[in-house]
């Protein structure tokens, strides 16, 4: 009955991180309660895992990112790199693709990418080099960083972790290095040959307009003497409550955004968005005439009003919000004219759309509101790039609080999560970065998501179920040997971290991995670090963080990373399955 119950819990976890129709840790955290409830595992193993040393480590480790951040340190490196290397693409490919991996054996991978995307975007415009060359390189060189050192990705602490629970030697900071190291330069050695030659070469267009392809939903329709729209609100009136949204406004010679405050009248020329049909009701609308199409970008822009492209950042807290909801117009004084997502552009029912990370927003607005945006959290504009001041003294402060961290943990002078808590609280100390800026960037939800997890996976051996997947496991393959067997589990967390997040993926398969390592009488870290590792080199899909904030501004299709991305991570994997046996015999 409680096998049952878990693997249920687990089927259900998978699908409803699929369809993310609930955050993550919400469907962790009600995991934990059925399990409590069930009896199936207790409260003290339920809160463990949010209690456990790892836990520190990976917070720590986000704030030690932060300040790195905000101190300017890691934008003085980027802007020196790309002034360097702009004028070669294979050198500027290189570089930034080894810089980016340095970074992330140190850093969250997805914050690095973020902060490479907008000065690529803009070197390679200005340049005239396609930016889809440069950015998916750059994604999968900060993932395969990641495979470098223990705090590399937060599945390879959540892992180490788990085995010290286990009753395991956890993994030292250090010694994944080795093969982290070839796993990285067999990517870079891809994307330099073969996948630099199977990456789209997508055209840089100056029109954004015909880019997004939205002239044939833009109008102008002018208001006639006697119209029943003279004196209404812009976004209040009949017109705001048809399917058709007033993007901006000629008066006379001035051509300027409605706000909240605007009225219509008699004369005004409009420029609307909405689909064919919804023209043709409009068409029969008492004092309103039709006039020309708008046909190209030029129409849409002047000297106070222009055109721009806008990434929804990683730590946005306008994601899972609407655009109604934001109230976006208001807010930040731009109308946002289409969305990008996952190759695919959304131009209809804006207000609707419900906004995600990695989103590109076409946006239409005042020149000078851009300068506002440049200081925002949650938006980042491309072609824009303003690095933060260099604040040399903190960013110094902040740079030997994390080599001490390191040396004094890979030292094993004192823990790893006091070594780096300490540098942390320096950091705050030192205001290299605030108290609150410290609470913020943490990411609590993945905190919860793996505490939880690691309390799912004490569940699994409880119930019974991690033995009764281990038993079905090896005599399913035990007629390929020890290393067919590893080979399945690394394949099935290949394939399970599409679902879900590595963490998790990783975290559900380590427990039967390592009940089948026993059963088999060999050493379960092997089984543990391979899983650990696979679960980082799955490329196949655009799914990781990473990927998705490179999707939108490198206007990748779906299709473009499974071409690109399935090679290399059949090669890693062999990688993998030849060198974990080695490096940890079995």
């Amino acid at each position: 009955m409680e096998i049952t119950i878990v693997l249920s819990l687990l089927l259900l976890a998978i699908i409803l991180f699929a369809t993310e129709k609930f955050s993550v840790d919400i469907v962790t955290l009600v995991m934990l309660i059925v399990l409590v409830l069930t009896n199936i595992i207790t409260p003290a193993e339920a809160y463990a895992g949010f209690s456990s040393d790892f836990i520190v480590i990976l917070a720590s480790v986000f704030v030690l990112g932060a300040a790195l951040e905000d101190t300017g340190v890691l934008e003085f490196l980027i802007v020196k790199l790309v002034r360097v290397a702009s004028k070669s693409t294979n050198l500027l490919l290189a570089l930034v693709m080894l810089v980016a991996g340095a970074i992330s054996a140190f850093m969250n991978n997805t914050t690095v990418t973020a902060m490479f995307v907008t000065p690529l975007v803009g070197v390679s415009r200005k340049a005239k080099i396609s930016s889809s060359k440069i950015l998916m390189p750059l994604a999968y060189a900060s993932i395969l960083g990641g495979t470098c050192t223990l705090i590399g990705t937060s599945t390879n602490v959540a892992v180490s972790g788990y085995l010290d629970k286990a009753g395991i030697e956890p993994i030292g900071l250090f010694e994944i290095t080795p093969i982290g190291l070839i796993l990285f330069a067999v990517g870079i050695i891809y994307m330099m040959t073969v996948g630099k030659k199977l990456l789209p070469k997508q055209t840089n267009q100056q029109d954004l307009a015909e880019e997004y392809n939205i002239q044939k939903y833009l109008t102008e329709i002018l208001v006639m003497p006697a119209s029943p729209l003279i004196g209404q609100n812009v976004f209040t009136s009949a017109l705001a409550n048809s399917p058709f949204r007033t993007l901006n406004l000629i008066r006379g010679k001035n051509n300027f955004l409605p706000d909240y405050q605007t009225v219509f009248q008699e004369n005004d020329i409009l420029l609307v968005e909405g689909s064919l049909e919804d023209l043709i009701k409009i068409k029969e609308s008492k004092g309103i005439e039709i006039m020309a199409d708008v046909m190209a970008e030029k129409d849409l822009e002047t000297k106070d009003i222009r055109l721009g492209e806008l990434l929804v950042t990683v730590k946005s807290n306008i994601i899972g919000r609407t655009v109604r909801e934001i109230d976006f117009m208001r807010r930040y004084g731009f109308a946002i004219l289409a969305i990008s997502r996952h190759g695919e552009t959304l131009r209809s029912k804006i207000n609707e759309i419900e906004l995600r990370m990695g989103d590109l927003l076409l946006v239409q607005g005042a020149a000078e509101r851009l300068a506002t945006l440049r200081s925002s959290q949650n938006l980042t504009i491309l072609d824009e790039f303003q690095p933060i001041l260099f604040k040399k003294q903190k960013g110094l402060i902040t740079i030997c609080c994390f080599l001490l961290a390191i040396l004094l943990g890979s030292l094993e002078l004192v823990p790893l999560s006091v070594s780096f808590l300490g540098a942390a609280v320096i950091s705050v100390i030192t205001k290299c970065i605030t108290t609150e800026r410290a609470y913020q960037i943490i990411d609590w939800r993945l905190l919860i998501l793996i505490g939880g997890m690691t309390a799912f996976g004490t569940a699994m051996e409880n119930s019974g179920a991690a033995s009764f997947l281990a038993t079905g496991i090896v005599n399913l393959l035990q007629d390929w040997g020890t290393l067919g067997i590893l080979a399945g589990f690394v394949v099935l967390t290949v394939f399970l971290t599409q679902p879900m997040s590595n963490a998790a993926a990783a975290l559900v398969i380590v427990p039967v991995a390592i009940k089948t390592a026993l059963a088999l009488q060999v050493d379960p870290r092997s089984f543990a670090i391979a899983i650990m590792l696979a679960a980082s080199v799955s490329l196949i899909t655009p799914f990781e963080p990473s990927c998705i904030l490179v999707y939108g501004p490198g206007k990748y299709k779906f299709s473009d990373f499974l071409k690109v991305g399935s090679g290399l991570t059949l090669i890693l994997v062999a990688l993998i399955l030849g060198l974990v046996p080695f490096l940890w015999p079995f």
